[in-house]
């Protein structure tokens, strides 16, 4: 890890088409978001510097949010080689683009990543915003049975982190509108998510339709589950995740591309 972008992350996040950006709002309230562009919208033009050729657009929860410098944690995923890269750091709104200012730069392995290809940029719908206390029924059928979020956790002083999760379908179990649970299984051991959130409980999480060009935006409190009789329960699991919903956000047409399916993780542990 280092601040510094080496050429062969930015050669590689030159190439991707999807962007996970996690910032904290006015309220401290922890957010992630999904920038989309063809390859080329994210670039490096020096070893300290991302330009993404993108804002958060209308509806979105972090819109807005970078007309002043912030905190941020960003995810260049690459899901059809499972390869991806995280930068940290500090971003600002210039026109159109976002401008970061990198703190920390480093790969993690691909487990638990699933297999999709870009298949295109969806159909133009008209942009539609659903934001509620708690999660609908059709909202918890969809986290229940997807393989993949992204979780954006803080800490002050210390900057923000944008992470992936996944596992197979059930992995996420949904207690009811406000209560969510997943396993924390064996990874990278660098411990940024958990340790933010021994520091700051909010955090925030996004679910992607990938084929459907929906996305389900979650902020809330999360904490880390230290009952040995509980993971015990569940296939994999090292300890358990809770998360308790404080607000969600629903945006239809706020993933602009299509991706297909290929094959889970070779990694992923049996949901019991």
């Amino acid at each position: 890890m280092g601040a510094t972008i080496p050429p062969v992350a930015a050669e590689f996040l030159g190439q991707q088409r999807l962007v996970v950006i996690a910032a904290a709002d006015e309220g401290g309230a922890a957010w992630v978001s999904a920038l989309t562009g063809p390859p080329g919208f994210t670039a490096a033009p020096d070893d300290r510097t991302v330009i993404v050729d993108r804002l958060p657009g209308a509806g979105d929860p972090l819109a807005g949010r970078f007309d002043t410098e912030q905190d941020i944690g960003m995810l260049m995923i690459e899901p059809a080689s499972r390869k991806r890269m995280r930068v940290n750091g500090r971003a600002r709104g210039d026109g159109e683009r976002l401008v970061v200012r990198t703190e920390q730069v480093y790969a993690n392995c691909p487990k638990y990543i699933q297999t999709r290809a870009y298949v295109d940029d969806a159909p133009p719908v008209t942009k539609a915003v659903a934001a509620t206390s708690e999660l609908t029924t059709d909202q918890q059928r969809w986290i229940a049975a997807a393989d993949t979020f992204f979780i954006g956790t803080y800490a002050a002083g210390l900057g923000t982190d944008a992470s992936h999760r996944g596992g197979n379908p059930g992995f996420v179990t949904v207690t009811d509108g406000r209560r969510l649970t997943w396993p924390d299984y064996v990874g990278n051991s660098m411990y940024m998510t958990l340790g933010n959130l021994e520091l700051e409980p909010r955090c925030g999480l996004l679910f992607l339709d990938w084929e459907h060009s929906r996305t389900l935006h979650l902020t809330g409190r999360a904490r880390t589950v230290r009952d040995p009789d509980r993971a015990a329960a569940v296939p994999g699991a090292q300890r358990l995740v809770d998360f308790d919903v404080g607000q969600v956000v629903q945006v239809t047409g706020g993933l602009p591309q299509r991706w297909s399916f290929g094959k889970y993780s070779r990694f992923n542990p049996p949901i019991s």
